[in-house]
């Protein structure tokens, strides 16, 4: 009697499938990455797979379509999707860029309003310490 080696099969195919997958993913993540478009004929071509076996795994599938669908909204952006910015980001630039506008905007107030106060603290201080000067009209030189 032959002893079974269907176990062996099993394991066989079983590495193979893994390998197979791990192909179309790095194939997937290649493309995505150097910004090419991902479509179900340039991820089999690149991981040497069938389409037909791509369509028939339903993550990859989805995910090609995914990115598909990206690459189409967006055709003149090379930036793979895991590095595009997320909703969530742009709002947190724009609310950095409008505290920091607020701010600035403070800051400029404030160096306005300093060179007129100065000016009118000058203004003040010699018309205090100084005397008249003469031959100005003094109204109570007129009197004398």
């Amino acid at each position: 009697m032959r002893a079974d080696n269907s176990q062996h099969i099993v394991d066989a195919a079983r590495r193979r499938s893994e390998y197979t997958r791990a192909k179309a993913i790095q194939a997937l993540r290649t493309l995505d990455l150097a910004g090419e478009p991902v479509t179900f004929e340039t991820v089999a071509k690149r991981a040497g797979v069938s389409r037909s076996w791509l369509y028939a795994q339903t993550d990859l599938r989805e995910e090609i379509e995914r990115l598909r669908a990206a690459h189409r909204r967006d055709p003149g952006s090379p930036v793979p999707s895991r590095q595009r910015t997320s909703d969530a980001s742009l709002l947190q630039r724009l609310e950095a860029a409008n505290a920091r506008i607020r701010r600035l905007a403070e800051e400029n107030k404030q160096l306005r309003e300093q060179p007129a106060r100065a000016l009118g603290e000058q203004r003040a201080a010699t018309t205090r310490t100084s005397p008249p000067r003469a031959g100005a009209s003094d109204p109570m030189s007129a009197c004398r």
